[in-house]
């Protein structure tokens, strides 16, 4: 195949910051995506409805004439959150999930929640109301090995949550390991994954061997060569239950190229291309419109988009930075080739 046609995709996890930041990587996603969730850890964070409802007309306002583009809002939950904030989501309809950072496991995470027991009420609302909950699978205590926080996550926290709240919707975000891929395929159908470009292109090799590559941090960490093969066979497979998410994360290059720089990798530039090359590779571009464009909708409940994209096998050459406000970010690939083109 030299194209590919398939329905215009979405992101079901995203992060496009705020400010000048925002205006600079929005037009990435709108030309490739026709919805996304948009994370809430910004400073401060989007606890309230009324905080999404403003952080919503700050994207369409920021959004380039021409882009037809729907910003689907999240909650920041906290262990201040209360049931009554569940119950004004679901009756607003931009609204599509809360999201639980635990505190301190990654960007901007520092309000997160530090007891999931002090926040099951609200998880039993979301339950009752069927409001997705999204987490981000790690544990963040300082005695566990950073590549064993999402597994400790499974057995210590999510399995506990599903057996106390069989009915909540959940998704486990941006997998990285084989154990991940393995819970979420013999867990109940009300569990579903997202899955990163970079998680499935590359291992933690790329980012250690040879010296540090700090542009492929990210959180959770790169995990090794027979987890990325899982994930790949998880994201290519039968299971509707996992769909596209890039987690693309912008970051300026001087909070990369740091003492202590952040956790994130910016794909959004490439953000249906890489995939391409994923399933490409594994012999099953005939799926990629299923992972890309088809289960995330299922799940969430929303229709599948009417319009089409197009891919085409023509490799081009990503640009070592893109403007971030008044910085600029590097990202993935930088310098380097993606073998497929999206058709403007």
């Amino acid at each position: 195949m030299d194209t590919i046609k398939i329905p215009r995709p979405d992101d079901w996890h995203l992060h496009l910051r705020d400010g000048e930041a925002l205006k600079a990587v929005l037009p990435y996603t709108a030309r490739r995506f026709g919805r996304a969730i948009v994370m809430p850890n910004l400073k401060p964070p989007v606890v309230t409805v009324a905080d999404a409802a403003a952080y919503r007309a700050r994207i369409l306002a920021a959004l380039p004439d021409g882009l037809d583009f729907t910003p689907l809002m999240t909650l920041y939950l906290t262990d201040n959150t209360r049931p009554d904030e569940i119950d004004r989501a679901v009756a607003a309809d931009f609204v599509h999930g809360v999201k639980l950072y635990p505190a301190g496991a990654t960007t901007n995470s520092d309000s997160g929640v530090t007891d999931i027991g002090k926040v099951d009420a609200v998880l039993g609302r979301m339950a009752e109301l069927g409001l997705p909950l999204l987490l981000h699978g790690e544990v963040t205590h300082g005695d566990v090995d950073i590549f064993e926080r999402e597994a400790r996550f499974l057995d210590g926290v999510l399995s506990p949550l599903l057996g106390r709240h069989p009915g909540l919707r959940v998704v486990l975000e941006h997998i990285t390991t084989a154990a991940a891929a393995r819970f979420v395929a013999s867990g109940p159908p009300t569990l579903a994954a997202t899955i990163t470009a970079h998680h499935l292109l590359v291992n933690r090799n790329a980012m250690l061997a040879g010296g540090i590559r700090p542009h492929l941090y990210c959180l959770p960490i790169l995990k090794r060569e027979e987890d990325r093969q899982a994930l790949v066979s998880a994201a290519t497979g039968d299971d509707a239950r996992f769909f596209l998410g890039t987690d693309s994360a912008p970051h300026a290059i001087g909070a990369k190229e740091s003492a202590c720089g952040c956790a994130g990798c910016f794909t959004a530039h490439a953000g249906i291309e890489l995939y391409a090359e994923v399933f490409e590779a594994a012999g099953a571009l005939e799926r990629l419109g299923d992972f890309a464009s088809r289960r995330g909708p299922a799940f969430y409940g929303l229709p599948v988009a009417d319009t089409e994209v197009t891919l085409e096998r023509q490799s081009w050459t990503v640009p070592d930075r893109f403007p971030l406000g008044q910085t600029a970010v590097r990202p993935f690939r930088a310098g380097g080739t993606v073998a497929w083109r999206l058709r403007s």
